[in-house]
């Protein structure tokens, strides 16, 4: 199976402008991103698809492949769909450029959504872990995530998903894990779809694909990292990395 990982790089960010490029311990945020990527060993390519000649000067300064986007674009998915319309390949992953610290494991379990008994009806998929922080739960810049039985995503919200009305049972709460695999038919209908009302209310890029109908298998992961929203994901980001004995 050939998978291509394509990581979306936009300069300018709402919440933390420039983030990407904000250094994680001497890394920026998209070096090391790439770099991990990179490392995984899973991808026949990774390319970062950037907007700005700022990633792309970062990247291939050190040693890595970046292509510069034509378009405007509201989402990451958008904006790599337009290189893998040019691209042959079985599974393209996009690997969101605020995650530095992706690894092999739950990119292996993603990948292998695609493949067994019912791999071939997989068209769409992505990665969730146990969110149990109380305040994190709270957060708006969590994600979280409602599971079918089948692990297939019920809905993504930024408010808290289930709403804890039974207080005496544990609810499990699932953070969305930036990172997505399509087949690329799925890929290209999404990019040429309108922005959906739910996407446009949530700012949740993969609820379009929810909205036209089409599943979404979800992986249940241990561990993925930290998702740079804020500047003090930087901070958690080094914690992280001092506790764990990380370069």
């Amino acid at each position: 199976m050939k998978v291509i990982a394509l990581i979306p790089a936009r300069l300018g960010a709402t919440r933390f402008p420039s983030k990407l490029l904000a250094p994680i311990k001497g890394k920026s945020v998209i070096h090391r991103t790439y770099e991990s990527a990179v490392n995984t060993g899973l991808f026949d390519e990774v390319i970062v698809v950037t907007d700005s000649d700022e990633i792309m000067d970062e990247i291939i300064k050190n040693g890595g492949k970046a292509v510069k986007s034509k378009g405007t674009y509201e989402s990451g998915t958008d904006r790599i769909a337009e290189i893998a319309e040019h691209m042959d390949a079985d599974v393209f992953v996009n690997v969101q450029g605020d995650e530095p610290f992706v690894q092999k494991q739950p990119l292996e379990q993603l990948l292998n959504l695609f493949t067994g008994a019912d791999g071939n009806t997989v068209q769409v998929a992505s990665l969730v872990q146990r969110l149990t922080n109380p305040a994190l739960i709270q957060d708006h810049n969590y994600v979280k995530v409602a599971l079918a039985l089948n692990n297939d995503a019920l809905f993504f919200s930024r408010s808290v998903l289930p709403y804890p009305r039974n207080k005496e049972i544990e609810i499990p709460y699932y953070e969305h894990i930036g990172v997505y695999a399509f087949r690329k038919e799925a890929l290209m209908n999404f990019t040429n779809w309108p922005m959906t009302p739910l996407e446009a209310a949530e700012k949740v890029e993969c609820l379009r694909f929810l909205e036209h109908g089409v599943p979404m298998r979800m992986a249940i992961t241990q561990y993925m990292g930290v998702e740079i929203d804020t500047p003090e994901d930087i901070t958690r980001a080094e914690k992280l990395m001092e506790q764990n004995g990380w370069l």
